[in-house]
């Protein structure tokens, strides 16, 4: 949440929505900050042309269960 977005109608909605999409929610600005630096550390340096996701699992699921059950009803 951002001040900015705190101003747009159904942003709240918006945020609880994308929590449930990602199998392990969104990440928190310090969880991305570290991913950050253990991609740019000496820990990465054999890994090469690959597609990292930072995305708590949408990139494999898509969905989640919470989702499923809310539309199945």
């Amino acid at each position: 949440m951002t001040t900015a977005g705190s101003g747009v109608k159904g942003f709240n909605e918006f945020i609880n929505f994308s929590e449930k999409m990602s199998p392990l929610g969104n990440a928190s600005a310090l969880d991305c900050a570290n991913y950050c630096v253990a991609m740019f550390s000496d820990l990465t340096r054999y890994v090469t042309m690959q597609n990292l996701f930072h995305d708590g699992g949408f990139s494999n699921t898509g969905v989640t269960q919470a989702v499923i059950e809310k539309f199945g009803q």
